[in-house]
């Protein structure tokens, strides 16, 4: 079993920081380290080694900017997530065992913020940050863009609106000065014990708006629900391909016997599910979101109910009206407009007939 017990070194340190210039200087999304091999860079999405290997482990390059609390905290686990800064830039860092040895992924994460219409996301979306209360869900697989659409919402709620917002992050990735707003961020780990316990304790603090990193339990999803329906509004993330499947995942995270009443209380408490996917584009290979909307009707809120998934697709698909796309209406769009290849929208869809149809008739999607 692998440990961060070694005492780190200003050199490692040094070493690790080049590397991290070295992600800005080629514009990389991540980079991973693992023990015996050359760093590997993302850049446009695609996965592309170093010529050399750094002059330090893995391990070591690790220590050098681990404390004391996260080496304990990766010796329990085998695994640890925090965030480190250097020249003005933020970094998500994962430091995980791996056959034995340590490995390292990083993700570089924006300076400063964008507007919906830089990041190519629905515009709609800025409707949610109007809310007053409810729960909007974001889902997507990892490194989808989760956390940046969320903390773009949370920008566009600072700027035009005095409220207090209150975040729980692990780990804190975008930070938010108070503008209109009083914002304060507690990481997990650092400032709360866990996401569930500090979304309780947030209902004592006064918020107008919580953030709630993700939802990985049963408590945490408990808890983030009732703070819904108690006249906050909250966002928070899910690891699934689409909306439907991110309530049908929350809502199975429930025994059989709570299943049906916190399925009730859903249905009353949440305002949207937002489903997002990055794409390889045509623009010299930058990534494109691809983004499904579900807005919770009256009548989407009595499917989420009675569990009737099928019907709820069937609702996105008609649901312009009220503001709602699929992927596949997504899809066509992003072709239409030549951010994707057709190619890849066919290799994105759940749904390759009904993409087709999309594509060869004259509707408009937006």
């Amino acid at each position: 079993m692998s440990s961060l017990a070694p005492a780190s070194s200003d050199d490692a340190r040094k070493a690790l920081d080049g590397l991290l210039d070295l992600m800005v200087a080629r514009r990389a999304s991540d980079m991973h380290l693992s023990e015996g091999c050359v760093p590997y860079l993302r850049v446009e999405g695609v996965l592309r080694p170093l010529d050399e290997k750094p002059d330090y482990s893995v391990r070591d390059l690790a220590c050098a900017i681990v404390s004391e609390r996260q080496r304990r905290v990766f010796d329990e686990l085998q695994s640890l997530d925090f965030a480190y800064s250097r020249r003005q830039t933020r970094y998500r860092i994962n430091v995980f065992q791996e056959r034995g040895q340590v490995a390292v992924a990083i993700r570089r994460l924006e300076n400063e913020f964008r507007t919906l219409d830089e990041w190519g996301l629905p515009l709609q979306l800025v409707s949610f940050a109007d809310l007053r209360d409810g729960l909007v869900i974001v889902t997507g697989p990892t490194g989808s863009g989760k956390t940046t659409t969320l903390a773009t919402l949370i920008h566009e709620i600072n700027l035009n609106r005095s409220c207090h917002i209150v975040t729980i992050e692990d780990p804190l990735e975008y930070v938010h000065d108070n503008i209109l707003s009083l914002v304060h961020q507690r990481e997990v780990h650092t400032d709360v014990p866990d996401f569930a316990s500090a979304v309780r304790a947030s209902l004592r603090e006064d918020p107008d708006v919580i953030l709630v990193g993700e939802m990985r339990d049963a408590e945490t999803a408990r808890a983030a629900i009732t703070a819904a329906e108690t006249g906050h509004l909250v966002f928070s993330t899910l690891h699934t391909g689409d909306t439907v499947g991110a309530i049908d995942r929350l809502l199975g995270i429930f025994s059989g016997a709570e299943r049906e009443a916190v399925a009730h209380q859903l249905s009353l408490a949440l305002r949207a599910v937002v489903a997002q996917r990055l794409l390889p584009g045509l623009n010299h290979g930058a990534r494109v979101p691809a983004v499904e909307i579900l807005q919770v009707t009256k009548a989407v809120a009595h499917l989420v109910r009675v569990g009737k998934w099928e019907q709820i697709y069937s609702a996105i698909e008609t649901g312009r009206a009220e503001g709602m796309r699929s992927f596949e209406q997504s899809l066509r769009e992003l072709v239409e407009n030549r951010l994707i290849a057709k190619e890849e929208a066919y290799r994105a869809t759940r749904d390759p007939g009904l993409l087709e149809e999309l594509l060869n008739s004259g509707r408009s999607v937006t």
